[in-house]
């Protein structure tokens, strides 16, 4: 367990700013930074960081928090881990409190697969460098691939002995189980026996994006050997190979830095791009392109260039995780190496600035690459060739770009022979199709603009809205002035320079709010203040109550902030929120008052429909009036209130 006092020095320490730019290319936005959603494969940016509250809020996905909650979120990490990966970033030496035997059997257990696998990356480097067996077979297939001794270290490349139980035995004499070790894909478990599962192999270590070893892969050498040329270890906790890509750690601040990643398919591509000085770029690792590798692509860059082998079968059949990367608004282009070359042969061959002139050079856009692959296979087969279009075609819809789409079809067109027209017609078709299978959208929630204006005949205000939904925004309105402003000044004709907080509380004193997690935040403010602590939404980002600290995280991003330069700009002052603050509480709480005087109305007009005598009629009907007369009353004031 991480000593208290660790923890607070961890949060003292942490810029939110800088922990997140590790792992997502933030852009400034007034006072605020904002980004694609790491979470999610959206087309328009809705991830925002708030550095003056240390928060980050995800508006496509719901999640949001701290710097800490980031880190948890977006690499799966554990608490701890995450503590202990902020540590390691400002370099905080991590102090821990003593722990029972029983706390430590029940330590958290993707914390216990971190450190097994983290045992085997050294035992399979220690293999590497200091065994005859290692340094006579592993090392030195690394020095014929060229590999120098500094790229070994930095990819952290090692090797498995010729063993059936060369790690489980050096494992389990440092006290792990045989579980566990199974648990982490680097034992098989079968019938009762255990054995190691990388054997006579060199091994790559597959890192997450903050550098901790998930996984393995390795590469046998032997030619005698049946099994496969490379295996990788299975899924875990830990490891979703749809998730992964390699070489993102090692490459990702030169992804962000150059603003292009390179796209290859094997480790080896990635390892002799590294040494060649090309540091922006990851591999597939073989397997067909994902939807989450996609998305963790475009966390640090949305230009790609995918680096096919010279090997036109190969191509081909790479082919379909080409649109994945166009349905994720990424820009692609693609460039083919020469026959029998892959990045790998080819980067050793010209060196770095050779291979990246010649990248320069041949790289096209993807939809023109595509047209010009498929065509060579067509011939003068028509059959073939409207197959091929259809597909181009297909292609381009998964742009949601509608003027990239022109200039694709109209490129497509005079590659393909074919009329413009006809190409737009499938295209169009491809959409409606696609529109059609989509669900349609949850309705948004209401805003201002839904709402009808002051005053309204009460009847006709009943029949347009769902009370209860207005009267949950209300709510959240009136909380989110609260929150954000708690500690503010206002001026008030019956007191100079009072704290928001204790005119909020007063107008709001006989409203009992129907969300229970707003009720929470209300009592927690009036009992703050009865203590004679003045607070805002900053002290609830700790408190024990998850629904607390998500409510105040989410009322604390805005989305939408002014641009610092827009009315100097334009010479027109736009009053700021933090000008009206009275105005705006004022009226928030007065609109939250008329909307319960309406569902009251709604209520008893309901009970109308089962009286069972006259004077149960009229005693309605007078409440009725009364009610209306006070909501008459409320819309007249609210019509007389400036809020800016």
């Amino acid at each position: 367990m991480i000593n208290p006092s660790t923890i607070e020095e961890i949060k003292n320490r942490i810029d939110i700013v800088e922990v997140v730019g590790d792992f997502v290319t933030l852009k400034r936005s007034g006072s605020s930074y904002k980004a694609l959603s790491p979470f999610t494969n959206e087309k328009t940016p809705s991830f925002y960081v708030v550095p003056s509250k240390g928060i980050f809020k995800d508006f496509s996905s719901g999640k949001g928090g701290d710097a800490i909650t980031f880190v948890m979120e977006v690499d799966g990490l554990s608490y701890v881990e995450a503590l202990k990966y902020l540590a390691g970033k400002y370099g905080i030496e991590i102090i821990e409190e003593e722990q029972s035997d029983e706390a430590q059997e029940a330590q958290n257990k993707r914390e216990s697969l971190f450190i097994v696998l983290n045992f085997a990356n050294e035992y399979f480097q220690r293999v590497l460098h200091t065994s005859d067996e290692g340094k006579a077979i592993g090392l030195t297939y690394f020095k014929e691939r060229g590999f120098t001794e500094e790229t070994i270290k930095k990819f952290e490349l090692g090797y498995s002995k010729e063993l059936w139980d060369g790690l489980l035995n050096e494992a389990t004499q440092k006290g792990y189980n045989k579980e566990l070790l199974a648990e982490a894909g680097l034992v098989i478990d079968k019938d009762g026996k255990n054995y190691d599962r990388f054997r006579s192999r060199v091994m790559f270590p597959i890192h997450n994006v903050s550098g901790k070893t998930i996984a393995f892969g390795g590469r046998k050498l032997s030619s005698t050997d049946k099994s496969a040329k490379y295996i990788n270890s299975p899924e875990t906790e830990l490891y979703h190979k749809s998730k992964v890509l390699y070489g993102m750690f090692q490459g990702k601040n030169s992804i962000r830095k150059e603003d292009n990643c390179y796209l290859v398919e094997g480790y080896t591509d990635v390892i002799s791009m590294h040494q060649a000085g090309i540091e922006n770029v990851v591999a597939s690792s073989g397997t067909a392109l994902t939807e989450s590798q996609v998305k963790l692509i475009r966390r640090y860059s949305e230009n790609v260039t995918v680096i096919f082998d010279g090997d036109q079968a190969g191509i081909k059949a790479s082919m379909r995780g080409i649109d994945l990367l166009l349905e994720g608004d990424l820009n692609v282009k693609a460039v083919a190496l020469p026959e029998g070359e892959d990045p790998d042969s080819y980067a050793k061959q010209l060196g770095a600035s050779g291979f990246r002139d010649y990248v320069a050079e041949e790289a096209q856009d993807i939809i023109r690459f595509k047209t010009k692959v498929l065509l060579d296979d067509t011939g003068n087969d028509p059959v073939k060739k409207a197959g091929v279009i259809k597909d181009i075609v297909s292609s381009i819809t998964k742009i949601s770009d509608p003027v990239k789409r022109t200039v694709y079809i109209k490129e497509c067109s005079d590659l393909l022979g074919i009329a413009e027209s006809v190409l737009v017609a499938e295209q169009n078709k491809i959409l409606i199709e696609n529109r059609k299978s989509q669900k349609r959208d949850e309705p948004a929630a209401p805003s201002y603009e839904d709402m009808p204006p002051f005053p309204m005949e009460q009847d006709e205000l009943v029949d347009q809205l769902d009370i209860g939904k207005i009267i949950e925004f209300q709510e959240k309105e009136s909380i989110r002035v609260l929150v954000n402003y708690g500690k503010n000044k206002i001026q008030t004709r019956e007191v100079q320079d009072q704290n928001l907080i204790e005119y909020f509380l007063n107008e709001a004193d006989e409203i009992q709010f129907t969300n229970e997690t707003y009720r929470k935040i209300v009592d927690i403010f009036r009992e703050r203040l009865n203590e004679g602590e003045v607070i805002d939404g900053e002290y609830l980002l700790n408190h024990d109550d998850e629904d607390i600290r998500k409510t105040v995280i989410d009322l604390s991003a805005d989305k939408y902030e002014l641009s610092e330069n827009w009315s100097e700009k334009y010479q027109i002052h736009v009053p700021r929120e933090t000008e009206f603050l009275r105005d705006v509480t004022y009226t928030n709480v007065l609109r939250l008052k008329f909307r319960i005087v309406q569902q009251l109305i709604q209520e008893e007009t309901a009970k109308l429909k089962h009286a069972t005598n006259e004077s149960e009629v009229d005693e309605l009907l007078d409440d009725i009036n009364e009610l209306k007369k006070v909501s008459v009353e409320i819309a007249k004031i609210l019509g007389n209130v400036l809020v800016g």
